[in-house]
């Protein structure tokens, strides 16, 4: 198959580039850094664009097999000024939108559009337990992940087949959230974020990679699943069990308003959460390979 995707040098992306390739794939990569791409992924094809704008990069959509948009602003980066929120928004909600046109407009089009979402959809509560038919939250990241589906959804009206993935946080090695928890709980000041009580609805980064590629392969695949692994933590629980892996104590949380001082209203991506379960994903039969944590983080870390 010829697979387009966009995010590809990311965290998630750059997974499931090197997965699609092992199985023989030819890969067309939408990128604003061309340069970056072709260093990381000389075999792929790449094209340059501005996800904001209509281009010339949209033809290279037609003839492909299928369209995944992993892109998007990082959310938890930087202070979430007004003009920041509007880059988020924009990111995502303008970026899927410039992609299904692309789609809708092509020669030859996709049989499926594969675009992320993120379990922000459902807002945030300790509890409450969330499937793919809970209803929207109301706060920023639940009108983000709601503009942005929206987006996605016009993708249908050619014929497209739309899979939309709400993701959990995203555990891997070299990289993602935990990557930025590594730090304290090597230098044995390791503890939980917060409160504790706070739900962390995660995912290992091969489970994830192996949802996209199921999507791709699987035509009866449509609609929302939640890209989390079936058995969410607190945030206690999960820097009990980081503590474990590492052989390290956690018992020295980090307070509320540190993270406030530095990420200001973004900080509720990690002092609040959500049960979030996979319902759709289990009942259609996914195996996950790692469905608890301490199973995912011994494999991440060792």
């Amino acid at each position: 198959m010829k697979i387009a995707i966009a995010g590809a040098t990311g965290f998630v992306g750059s997974r499931l580039v090197e997965r699609l390739q092992t199985q023989g794939h030819e890969i067309l990569i939408l990128t604003r850094n061309p340069q970056q791409a072709n260093n990381r992924f000389p075999q792929a094809q790449v094209v340059g664009y501005n996800p904001l704008r209509s281009g010339e990069w949209q033809q290279s959509i037609s003839g492909c097999n299928a369209v995944i948009n992993l892109a998007g602003e990082p959310i938890a980066e930087k202070r979430w000024t007004p003009a920041q929120k509007q880059t988020i928004l924009e990111s995502r909600q303008i970026g899927t939108q410039k992609i299904v046109e692309a789609i809708n407009t092509a020669s030859v089009k996709p049989q499926v559009l594969i675009n992320a979402s993120a379990i922000g959809y459902y807002g945030t509560s300790e509890t409450d337990k969330f499937t793919e038919t809970s209803p929207a939250g109301n706060d920023f990241l639940a009108e983000v992940c709601t503009k942005w589906e929206t987006a996605a959804q016009a993708v249908t009206a050619s014929g497209t087949r739309l899979v939309i993935f709400r993701l959990g946080i995203v555990l891997g090695e070299n990289g993602g959230a935990l990557g930025k928890m590594l730090a304290p709980f090597s230098a044995f000041v390791g503890g939980p974020i917060g409160s504790g009580k706070q739900w962390f609805s995660w995912i290992h980064r091969d489970d994830l990679v192996k949802m996209i590629i199921a999507a791709i392969e699987d035509s009866q695949m449509q609609g929302v699943y939640n890209a989390t692994a079936p058995n969410p933590v607190t945030m206690a629980d999960f820097a009990t069990t980081l503590g474990t892996v590492m052989n390290r104590p956690s018992w020295l949380p980090v307070p509320n308003f540190a993270l406030e001082a530095l990420l200001g209203e973004g900080a509720i991506v990690v002092l609040q959460g959500q049960q979030v379960v996979p319902t759709h994903p289990l009942a259609q039969g996914f195996e996950f390979q790692y469905p608890t944590l301490k199973p995912a983080l011994a494999a991440i870390l060792t």
